[in-house]
């Protein structure tokens, strides 16, 4: 079963006009706008679709109150793999077709998804070489000069779910999901088995300090070229009027330890999420071994005003291979209900939700 990446996203909003501006300044090419949707289609082919509550696209019931990310569409490759992986779902959720052939379920943390075959598109993507004081691979030659940020692509989702463990259990059971890393704790990353990203979905732990109890959106990441393009969003998002407040305490700009990718977070309209750009991440195959790593070291940031808990050169060096997955083992779900937090986990505040 070879899920190829994220196909589309529907957002579900109060504001249809202020979201179209925002994701407009953002960067993504627009397809379409009028008065009852925005539609975004950036190189990949990948779609972001915004449209109003009670539009008959969102699922219903609604996932969670407010606006946001509603409901999560992967490409598969084929028509073989499509009826592999809704044959394969029934066996545990009630599965329904659409009339082309969609197939759409609500995932056991609450989450509505929808598989349908997608071609997805090749793109051309170019970085200059990087100059340093004892290498010059970009000798004679001027730096590619960028006007604004064009993300091409969305290199992953980010949920909240009141099971991560088993949330990421279930992709893997219907979907092919592969273990990428473990934030012990905190999350889990995984990449679906047609894309080479480090990871094509997180899930955070609900039982963060900071996180809600049920499943929820937390933000999405755009795939840009280089460095410059996410300078250039996070400068050009700003002149604009879209303030970071979610980042402000962790610096802006920075790179995470785990993925090793440059991100940006805006904050989306409505308090619904974030919108992330994202460069320079890993990129894996089957021959990748899974690591668990302590939180605080996994997510170590550049960042100046990086929360307490994340600052300082003592944190120790704690990531392990973990092929075996027992890094799992403390944190499945025994029963309903949140488990007391202990040690660092529990100093964790709404500040820190964004540096995990």
């Amino acid at each position: 079963m070879s899920i190829l990446g994220v196909e589309s996203v529907v957002f579900g909003v109060s504001d249809l006009a202020e979201h179209t501006r925002f994701w407009t300044d953002f960067g993504l090419p627009v397809e379409h706008v009028d008065e009852h949707e925005a539609v975004f289609q950036l190189a990949s082919g990948s779609r972001l679709i915004v449209v109003p509550h009670g539009d008959a696209r969102l699922p219903s019931p609604d996932p969670f109150p407010g606006d946001g990310l509603k409901l999560t569409v992967w490409g598969v490759d084929n028509e073989a793999n499509l009826e592999a992986i809704a044959t394969s779902l029934a066996r545990e959720v009630e599965v329904r077709r659409d009339a082309d052939g969609t197939v759409q379920c609500v995932c056991p943390d609450g989450q509505p998804i929808a598989v349908r075959v997608w071609e997805k598109k090749t793109f051309a993507s170019e970085a200059s070489p990087v100059n340093t004081p004892a290498s010059h691979p970009r000798f004679n030659q001027h730096r590619i000069w960028r006007q604004k940020a064009i993300p091409k692509t969305i290199n992953h989702v980010v949920f909240f779910s009141p099971d991560y463990v088993g949330s990421f259990e279930f992709y893997e059971r219907h979907l092919g999901f592969r273990y990428a890393d473990h934030s012990k704790g905190v999350g889990i990353f995984s990449r679906a088995g047609g894309t080479f990203e480090h990871h094509s979905i997180f899930w955070v732990n609900c039982d963060l300090p900071f996180a809600p109890d049920t499943f929820k959106f937390m933000h999405i990441a755009f795939g840009c070229d280089d460095i410059d393009e996410v300078m250039l969003g996070a400068n050009r998002m700003e002149a604009k009027g879209w303030k970071n407040h979610s980042m402000n305490s962790s610096g802006g700009i920075s790179r995470h330890r785990i993925s090793s990718a440059i991100y940006y977070y805006c904050d989306i309209p409505g308090k619904c999420g974030e919108a992330e750009y994202h460069a320079d991440t890993d990129y894996l195959d089957d021959n990748w071994v899974p690591r668990a790593w302590d939180f605080r070291f996994g997510s170590l940031l550049w960042a100046n005003n990086a929360p307490p808990i994340f600052r300082g050169d003592d944190i120790p060096w704690d990531m392990t291979f973990d092929a075996e997955r027992t890094s799992f083992e403390p944190y499945r779900k025994a029963k309903p209900g949140k488990r007391p937090s202990e040690g660092a986990l529990a100093q964790l505040t709404e500040d820190d939700e964004h540096a995990i």
